[in-house]
């Protein structure tokens, strides 16, 4: 028997005969006509109008020939994007401009992830007024969960698992909740990190200790569970968002993404164009597969695209050598330390029989040769917490975990189970070289707690995906970086810190890095401007968030990149590093509808069913019109130069941009920074007057260069300031 797979199928809900006269039946009656066995997994009716259902290939290729059938899309699994924050980004300062007011526990937040542990601190509600009358969501009970375990701060929490069940059998409820319970903690970490309630004596192990609270801790939290032991389908994800669309949430958060096909295709980008259409900000994580360029997830215009920083605290650790040298590192270790006295130090590489046994995998090393002693493993493949555990297994004493040069310099401390620290890649091979050259090596680990006011920072993680973008390389992405390295937050009580089976250990709280991290930061501050600003579109939030985004530290010195030493450039952090108290009042916004970005998906030369598939309406782009990317008003400018053209002569590219008035009256007069000569930059006009709120006023940008390509990119930016407002974008310009 040919073997079925999971579809989503787009159907143009204009062309429903009227024979039918619900959409449903209609969507049945056509997977009726090519599978008589076939049953609809889930019918959509806010981010697509159509169904899920499991077809074998042929059966989908004859669905795909039936009338009113617009695409027929083979399931995907997308991956998770795996206290100190706040004051890092002074919402302790903020309280005049974020009021405890009724309006910002009016904000609801959905978090589509691995669930919520309710129990958790994070999510008491004292203080919290009745729900919103706006609020249409529930509390699903289901294993281990009751309806009863939400209250007024959880004001919803359901799961959707019948695309994962369908492809990989029903839920092993030994293994996972069917509920919206998070047997992960990856789930209950976002939810608590966007708008946990305030928590004293937070910690993990006594590291960075002291008040936990979400970014919005007034707002309240709603969680839908796609995300399984086997991935986040992407029929469960659509579903989740359908829902969350009805259940009336302000702001979706998503930590997790996948391949990135065109947005037609990608489930997330079509659930977000209509969350968008909503009022609804949909912020998602970049990926965490940087520092390799065209790296990103979540490409779309219509999505805040989330990069990851560090911030102003660290876990140091310290490793001294018997020849007297001494090197730091990280670590979350809280157990008993090596009682300070030097131990044998043994590379793994030279304790294996196996190629790969520098990486200490499970059932590599030979227990006799590590027994007792101070391993080095070198970092890579398998979980960096689950080395230490290899060695442990094998009677090691203690861990160094070397970065190779695929992580340089980027430090990511984790709750390691037996004495460990990780190093750089210059100590780990200043570590290597001793090991290889005395005859009876030595070491021992220190740990030195948490340590604030660390700088630089931020700085851009190494692990954080990058731009260009791969889709459209007009609209620059990320769009902004936000704390992502070591934070603290809620977690579950089903597995320990390290997420490890073999993990006895219970926390409540958690130290993790990921993108996944920074974007439940950006979605809780989206929720706090929304708070101030109940009336603004997810554009002009995202545009706020964008503009007053900083790029230079307070001596004036350019943000750097973990991964070079060196400054980063747009394409690593987009607009800056987000900063919420100046992202409240920017002055001007850059505001953008769905009919823009409908105009934005002609410029892309999308067929008519394209469109149709994406916004769910019959639109056809006018052929009189010339329709460019490069007007759909984004908040910064992304440049693509054809490469050599060959000729003579140089190349100019039009960008136009319209600036809608948010603050007091004013006129605003625009400044162009760019470091290369070669690349002319000519804003017209060069001042905009603005006498009333909401008032808009137009300008273009023209950039030209020598056709002749240049070998490097070019970074600049364009800012408009009326003297108390600096309303900042950034400039990407690359050859193609």
């Amino acid at each position: 028997m040919e073997e079925k797979k999971t579809y989503i199928i787009h159907m143009a809900k204009s062309q429903m005969p009227d024979t039918f006269d619900d959409h449903t039946h209609w969507y049945d009656a056509s997977l009726k006509s090519v599978s008589e066995s076939a049953e609809m997994i889930y019918v959509y009716k806010n981010v697509v109008h159509g169904f899920a259902a499991r077809l074998t290939a042929q059966e989908a290729e004859s669905l795909q020939t039936q009338p009113g059938i617009l695409s027929v899309l083979p399931e995907l699994i997308y991956q998770l994007h795996t206290t100190r924050t706040p004051l890092f980004l002074g919402l302790d300062k903020s309280v005049n401009i974020f009021p405890e007011s009724d309006a910002m526990s009016d904000v609801i937040v959905g978090v589509l992830d691995t669930g919520v542990w309710p129990e958790r601190k994070s999510f008491e509600d004292t203080g919290f007024g009745p729900v919103p009358d706006s609020w249409k969501g529930q509390c699903e009970s289901g294993t281990n969960f009751s309806s009863a375990m939400c209250n007024r701060k959880l004001v919803g929490a359901r799961y959707f698992s019948r695309g994962y069940e369908t492809t990989l059998g029903p839920i092993d409820e030994s293994k996972e909740s069917k509920s919206p319970r998070d047997d992960d903690g990856h789930g209950t970490h976002t939810a608590s990190t966007a708008a946990g309630s305030l928590v004293q004596g937070a910690s993990l192990f006594g590291y960075a200790s002291g008040t936990a609270r979400g970014m919005a801790y007034r707002a309240r939290v709603a969680v839908y569970k796609v995300c399984w032991l086997g991935g986040c389908f992407n029929s469960d994800i659509l579903a989740g968002m359908d829902k969350a669309i009805d259940d009336k949430v302000d702001v979706l958060s998503l930590s997790l993404g996948g391949s990135t096909p065109d947005y037609y295709k990608d489930s997330i980008a079509i659930g977000a164009f209509a969350a968008m259409e909503k009022g609804i900000l949909v912020s998602c994580s970049a990926g965490n597969a940087g520092p390799n360029q065209f790296s990103l997830s979540n490409q779309a215009p219509w999505i805040t695209t989330v990069g990851a920083g560090t911030i102003d605290r660290d876990f140091p650790a310290y490793v001294s050598l018997g020849n007297g040298k001494n090197f730091s590192g990280v670590s979350l270790y809280a157990g008993d330390s090596l009682l300070n006295k030097m131990l044998p130090l043994v590379y793994a590489g030279n304790a294996s029989n196996v190629t790969s046994g520098n990486l200490c995998m499970m059932g590599t090393l030979i227990p006799e040769k590590v027994k007792g002693k101070i391993v080095l493993c070198d970092r890579g493949i398998n979980a960096r917490v689950q080395k230490g555990f290899v060695v442990k297994a094998a009677g090691g004493a203690g861990m160094v975990l070397a970065n190779t040069a695929a992580n340089g310099e980027e430090l990511v401390a984790d709750a390691h189970v037996l004495p460990a620290a990780a190093v750089g890649l210059i100590a780990g091979d200043a570590v290597k070289k001793y090991l290889f050259s005395d005859p009876n090596p030595t070491a021992e680990i220190l740990f030195g707690g948490t340590k604030v006011g660390i700088q630089p920072s931020p700085v851009v993680a190494a692990f954080s995906s990058r731009g260009p973008n791969s889709i459209t390389p007009e609209i620059l992405k990320p769009d902004i970086i936000a704390p992502g390295v070591n934070i603290l937050a809620g977690w579950t009580g089903a597995v320990g810190p390290t997420g490890m089976a073999e993990d006895n250990r219970r926390v409540e709280f958690n130290i993790i890095s990921g993108t996944s991290m920074s974007c439940p930061h950006v979605s809780g501050l989206a929720a706090l401007v929304k708070g101030v600003h109940p009336e603004w579109s997810p554009a002009a939030i995202r545009s706020a968030l964008m503009t007053t985004a900083y790029t230079v530290y307070k001596n004036r010195g350019a943000l750097l990149d973990v991964a070079t030493g060196k400054p980063s450039t747009p394409f690593d952090h987009g607009a800056g590093h987000v900063d919420p108290v100046s992202a409240v009042n920017p002055g001007l916004v850059y505001d953008i509808n769905a009919d823009d970005y409908l105009n934005f998906m002609c410029a892309l030369k999308y067929t008519p069913s394209q469109i149709n598939s994406l916004a769910r309406r019959n639109f056809t782009c006018d052929s009189s019109k010339k329709y460019s990317v490069t007007d759909l008003n984004y908040p910064s400018f992304a440049v693509s130069f054809p490469a050599d053209t060959g000729s003579a002569g140089s190349n100019t590219i039009k960008y136009s941009r319209t600036l809608t008035n948010v603050g007091p009256a004013g006129t605003y007069k625009v400044t162009v920074s760019s470091p290369n000569s070669s690349v002319k930059i000519i804003v017209e006009p060069e001042t905009v007057s603005f006498t009333q709120i909401n008032e808009k006023k137009s300008y273009t940008v023209s950039f030209t260069a020598p056709s002749k390509s240049s070998s490097t990119d070019v970074f600049g930016r364009i800012e408009w300031s009326d003297r108390k407002h600096v309303v900042s974008s950034p400039v990407a310009i690359s050859w193609s």
